[in-house]
This record gives C-alpha cells, sequence and structure tokens, in this order.
C-alpha cells in the first residue's frame, strides 16, 4: 500500500507512544515538529544513507563544454540536481566498465572521458520522492529515523530516546533491514571462469554451451 507524508507522521508517533493526528495542517505540537524535520531534510538523509533501487536514476552524461580544468582530469560533468549519491560511474551503458580514475567534486564528475554513464539514488519528485515507490521496510525505516529525531522533544524521555538514536539502536536496525530487503532485488550473479576453464575452451567459442549461462553453478 502506497504510503503518504501524514502516515509517516503518525507512523513516528505511534513508534514513541504519541497520539496520531488527523491531518497535516492541525495547530498541533507534534505536527509542528515532524514537519520541522521534514523540512530539514529527513528523508534526503535516509535517501542518501543507502543505494536504494527504487531510488536509482541511470542517465547519459556528456561533458560541459564551457569548463575547462587547470590539471588532473581533462573533462567536468554536472551532476544532475537531484543526486543524493553515488551507485556508479562507468564508461559503458550497461554498466559493466567501472571507471576507477575520478574524482567528485562541488557538484561534478571529473574524468578524461568524454561521455559518461551514471547511475545515483535520486531525490526526484518522480523517484526518491515518490512515496509510492518506497518498499514498505524503506518506509518503516523513515518512520523510525522521524521518531529517533521527535522522541525527546515530545516525550521529554531520554531514556526511549536514546533507544532510537544509539549505536545498534532502532533507527540503526531498521535502516540495516531496509538495506537488506532492497539487497534481496539484485539479479542473480554469476562466478566468473577461472583462467584454468578459460584456457581448455575452444577460441573461436568462449562458451561450450553457446553462451547460455542461464544456470547457476553448484
Amino acid at each position: 500500500m502506497a504510503t503518504d507524508q501524514l502516515q509517516i507522521y503518525n507512523g513516528a508517533l505511534q513508534k514513541i507512544g504519541k497520539g496520531r493526528i488527523a491531518s497535516l495542517s492541525v495547530n498541533e505540537e507534534a505536527r509542528r515538529e515532524l514537519d520541522s524535520v521534514w523540512n530539514d531534510g529527513g528523508v534526503q538523509y535516509c535517501l542518501e544513507q543507502g543505494m536504494w533501487k527504487f531510488a536509482t536514476r541511470s542517465q547519459m552524461l556528456d561533458y560541459d563544454p564551457s569548463i575547462t580544468p587547470e590539471f588532473g582530469y581533462r573533462r567536468a560533468f554536472a551532476k544532475p540536481d537531484d543526486w543524493c549519491a553515488t551507485v556508479a560511474v562507468c564508461s559503458d551503458e550497461f554498466f559493466k566498465v567501472p571507471i576507477l580514475r575520478y574524482s567528485d567534486e562541488a557538484g561534478y564528475i571529473m574524468c578524461d572521458l568524454d561521455r559518461i554513464y551514471v547511475r545515483f539514488t535520486s531525490n526526484d519528485a518522480s523517484w526518491g520522492m515518490n512515496l509510492a515507490r518506497w518498499p514498505a521496510t524503506f518506509t518503516e525505516y523513515v518512520k523510525t529515523y522521524f521518531a529517533g529525531r521527535v522522541c525527546l522533544k515530545l516525550t521529554g524521555d531520554e531514556k526511549k530516546a536514546n533507544e532510537f538514536n544509539k549505536p545498534r539502536g532502532y533507527v540503526e536496525l531498521a535502516e540495516s533491514t531496509a538495506k537488506n530487503n532492497d539487497a534481496q532485488d539484485d539479479p542473480v550473479k554469476f562466478p566468473a571462469p577461472s583462467s584454468w576453464i578459460l584456457a581448455r575452451r575452444n577460441l573461436k567459442s568462449p562458451w561450450r554451451d553457446g553462451g547460455n549461462r542461464s544456470r547457476l553453478i553448484g
């Protein structure tokens, strides 16, 4: 079921033992405190903590001809405005060849190629900030993070607030659960063939089965 901002607020309040709010316009302390976290980049913070698949965007970038570096890498690529965190920087459109020599400087990717392919966690309204795309575990992570931010203010209970924010506390555990769930959606990875196996194969046909690698190797 798709989530929305009010559900995040009420989920956070439930976690700290406070009552629900009826809407995002009620004049209540709980709403004002949660608004403060939201407007202070609360969701952005959660997006920046992982390479979330639901928020991952792929783009082809050409270098910016208006920028000529004085030294070092020859090309500068402007990062999109919705860039939260780097997932991959590659030289090919299939993201099989990572670029190992590049730097990330003040909103630019610097390297020596004229074109690069990037994947990044996006906070665009159609990607990371599209709450309808959020998996349940990420939604729970955001609720828990918001709860940790407002717990002390709304409850006055320092011990309870510490349970959220301490190392391996509720927030870190919720983040870990969301990342583990996200990792389960990775495509199956096949083991690379050893040099001994490659040496025994027909040079004209890299794979004896005609290139079929649909079977896992046990």
